[in-house]
């Protein structure tokens, strides 16, 4: 019998109420369809990209030698009064991006990036836009492809 699906939530807890409602999108996908998954703290969206590197860096594997499929980022990034905001969301999107071209890594993004908390709850909210959804439908779909491609 084959294991279900295994994945690693990274969350960026700077703004842990939308922190909160992205996870509960997220995990709903990920209990409808029968996959495990763990949850794992950083303190904001820049530190996402390391916290996953170090994951796959271990093998891949959860505490209990369970390898990871796939891997999902949440965050927010709020624009806020000086450039901050643009380095945090280009360079987390960056390195997210090349570890998933580089280590064939299935990355479902969802860190928003946003210029007021009303915008950021409109897009967190499962009632609304529900992104944390929508990562991990996308980390869904490419562990599939990514098998469909006979990649490990």
């Amino acid at each position: 019998m084959q294991r279900a699906p295994h994945v690693l939530i990274v969350e960026a807890r700077f703004y842990k109420e939308i922190a909160d409602e992205l996870a509960r999108g997220a995990e709903a996908v990920l209990k409808s369809g029968e996959t495990t998954f763990d949850r794992v703290s950083v303190s904001g969206a820049f530190e996402i990209p390391a916290a996953i590197s170090m994951a796959m860096d271990s093998a891949g594997l959860d505490g209990g030698g369970r390898p990871y499929e796939g891997y999902i980022a949440l965050g927010c990034v709020i624009r806020g009064e000086t450039t901050h905001y643009d380095y945090i969301c280009a360079e987390s999107a960056r390195a997210l991006q090349e570890l998933a071209v580089a280590r064939h890594a299935a990355i479902g993004y969802g860190i928003l990036t946003v210029e007021n908390e009303d915008q950021a709850w409109a897009r967190a909210s499962v009632e609304q836009k529900n992104k944390g959804a929508d990562a991990a439908k996308a980390c869904l779909g490419m562990m599939n492809l990514r098998r469909r491609f006979g990649i490990r």
